[in-house]
């Protein structure tokens, strides 16, 4: 029966979080899902074109089959402007759905970026870039399959109970969404480099109630920051943090990856990265709490990238989750070419 009562817990917090709060999906290997991250990443790469993929399974635990699924793809590349700037262009969908009521949202988006060199040259410079991104959302819920508190009493779910539910206007509806973003990173050489982003999600800040009412989105802040350095031969640290605040919601999520080069050199584009990370994040009203230990791993090999990730669960709901958490994965895939003028850029 405790548990039972621990795992309605976690389904009535998560579920209230998303509706009343309307926070945003996150990917845990924000490094691997540079469009959902800040517009400005877009186009910012050492090749030309990439296209990355993100899967997200949260909850399976406590949920089991209807676990939140999260999935992301997308498609940018860079436009050569005079001899040293750039366009970046780029598309992306993504989509998350949650428990037993199929609460979801589907966006699809539109990410345009500019990139002016302002210290350096080609291969040791600056670089201060602007992006900004329009999207179409849709969000949808299934209603009958809701669980109210009036239907759970001391000997579990009463289906036949007076739900007493709140009066839907809507269970599914479309809306725009606007976000910018600033990036500024630099090129010391092959292997040194760091950036500093910030980015101001859900500009408009659209209604998004299902009940008729007037439920603005909160304007999501993140800022991120990044830095990639050799220890030794072969050997580089990167170490990332991003940090976020939705309304009353705050994360922080730090760590670092080693990245081992496998090729016959160390500029050939074979390696193996490993990875620890922390997450942080408020717990209203009593404050920061600790949230998440992520394990990470990431191989590359010429133009493509496969990364894995698990968040073990530390935060008060380990109880009821077995201290499980999230599996993440990523692929992404680099189309370069011949490339005689193009810009070296962290590498994400």
């Amino acid at each position: 029966m405790n548990n039972l009562v621990s795992k309605i817990s976690v389904v009535l917090f998560v579920l209230s979080t998303m509706i009343v709060s309307a926070q945003d999906i996150h990917f845990t290997q924000f490094y691997m899902s540079p469009l959902n991250l800040n517009p400005a990443l877009t186009g910012v790469m050492n090749c030309k074109t990439r296209m990355v993929a993100n899967y997200r399974n949260q909850w399976a635990a406590v949920l089991a089959a209807n676990a939140y699924n999260t999935y992301s793809v997308s498609y940018d590349q860079k436009i050569p402007v005079g001899r040293e700037d750039y366009f970046g262009i780029g598309g992306s969908l993504w989509g998350d759905v949650a428990g037993e009521s199929r609460f979801g949202t589907t966006q699809g988006r539109l990410s345009l970026s500019y990139s002016k060199k302002m210290a350096g040259y080609r291969k040791k410079a600056s670089y201060l870039v602007i992006g900004a991104d329009a999207a179409l959302s849709s969000r949808s819920i299934s209603k009958a399959d809701l669980r109210w508190p009036s239907q759970i009493s001391a000997t579990g779910f009463n289906p036949g109970a007076d739900p007493n539910e709140p009066n839907f206007q809507d269970t599914d509806f479309l809306y725009a969404d606007l976000s910018a973003g600033l990036l500024w990173f630099s090129i010391i050489d092959n292997n040194t480099n760091w950036y500093l982003g910030a980015a101001l999600h859900h500009l408009n800040r659209p209604n998004v109630s299902f009940l008729g009412e007037t439920v603005n989105l909160y304007s999501r802040y993140t800022v991120h920051a990044g830095l990639q350095f050799e220890m030794q031969r072969k050997i580089s640290m990167l170490p990332f943090a991003v940090f976020m605040a939705q309304g009353p919601h705050r994360s922080l999520n730090a760590g670092t990856n080693f990245r081992f080069a496998l090729g016959p050199s160390k500029t050939t584009n074979q390696s193996w990265e490993v990875g620890a990370w922390y997450r942080i994040g408020n717990k209203v009203p009593s404050g920061l709490h600790s949230d998440a230990v992520i394990l990470s791993t990431r191989f590359n090999y010429e133009n493509f990238g496969i990364g894995f990730s698990y968040d073990i669960n530390i935060s008060g709901l380990r109880q009821a989750s077995p201290a499980n958490g999230a599996f993440e994965f990523s692929l992404v895939y680099n189309i370069c070419g011949p490339e005689s003028r193009g810009v070296y850029c962290p590498r994400f």
